[in-house]
């Protein structure tokens, strides 16, 4: 062994004495809370890997590295819209039953699902596992919101009958066609073709009416518009801006501020103010308590208005 192999081990030692404390103090926990047994859980994460290739995508996600004309580009294209179409008239009764029951219109559904996975083509290579053990022992930052998803995960297996290791998903452990992180599968995953099992990676009904329910769950109203383009936008506004994108002022709040809004929207809507960057200048919108809803889903304005736009594209392809 070369002195310079020797020394990069001795750096990596500390590093590795503390993923192994933590892997045994969640074992312990998972023992003590959950009523997994210690020593068979000690085997199944001796089979998880660490995956440095995980870390580098968690460090540079597409919303902070494109603008928004750019990440539209992303979405908005031919093949995703005639296939979101597909996908509607193929599940046209679960689309419909899910309106019903949540008050979700089925473009949203729809378009949740074809950005986040194409319509189940594009559903991540990841092991589930491999991700949310590298990212819970493995990325500082993030540790203990993503030993907690660890810990949703194991217990969902557990529920569902499933082999922890078999799964896969995204990078970030986000699983099935509308891409559920497992603390939001346990939470608002359902069964919606009546087979007695939650199967968001196979079932295009229990995919539909999952994110039906979670958009419900969050406050979606329905009925209510999501977003409107507004003019007008000056420095002055900036306050507005700096505000975020939770809904804290109403459309007659911003109207008397001198913004233009279609005259259609009520004044008493609540509202954010929403700058998007592209490379031919900075488009404005208000985005309302169902704008605010989407970014539930993903906290980005860029997604959500993609969710938006990508959705009204579909409704009209599908209505013609």
């Amino acid at each position: 062994m070369t002195m310079r192999l020797s020394l990069l081990l001795l750096l990596c030692l500390p590093a590795l004495t503390l993923a192994n404390a933590q892997v045994e103090k969640f074992i312990e926990h998972m023992s003590k809370t959950q009523g997994f047994d210690a020593a068979e859980l000690r085997h199944l994460l001796s089979k998880a890997h660490k995956r440095q290739d995980i870390i580098d995508r968690m460090n540079k996600p597409a919303e902070r590295t494109l603008n928004w004309g750019q990440y539209r580009k992303i979405f908005l294209q031919n093949k995703r819209i005639t296939q979101g179409v597909e996908f509607w008239k193929r599940n046209k009764a679960a689309l419909n039953r899910a309106q019903q029951t949540y008050g979700v219109p089925p473009q949203f559904i729809v378009a949740i699902i074809g950005v986040e996975t194409f319509y189940g083509r594009i559903a991540g290579k990841d092991k589930v596992l491999d991700a949310l053990y590298t990212l819970a022992f493995h990325y500082p930052k993030r540790s203990k919101f993503f030993t907690g998803e660890l810990e949703k995960y194991l217990i969902l297996t557990r529920e569902e009958g499933l082999d922890p290791t078999v799964p896969r998903g995204s990078y970030a452990g986000a699983m099935g066609l509308g891409q559920f992180m497992p603390s939001s599968y346990l939470a608002y995953a359902v069964d919606f073709d009546d087979d007695r099992k939650r199967d968001i990676w196979r079932s295009e009904a229990d995919a539909i009416g999952s994110v039906a329910n979670y958009f419900a769950r969050h406050g979606w109203k329905a009925g209510l518009p999501v977003t409107t383009a507004v003019s007008g936008v000056s420095k002055e506004h900036q306050p507005f801006l700096d505000a975020g994108l939770k809904p804290s002022f109403t459309l007659g709040q911003l109207r008397r501020a001198g913004l233009r809004i279609d005259p259609a929207l009520g004044d008493e809507l609540d509202s954010a103010l929403i700058k998007l960057v592209t490379d031919k200048g900075p488009e404005y919108w208000a985005g309302l308590n169902n704008f605010y809803v989407i970014t539930r889903y993903n906290h980005s304005e860029l997604y959500a208005m993609a969710v938006y736009q990508l959705g009204e594209r579909i409704r009209e392809a599908y209505q013609h």
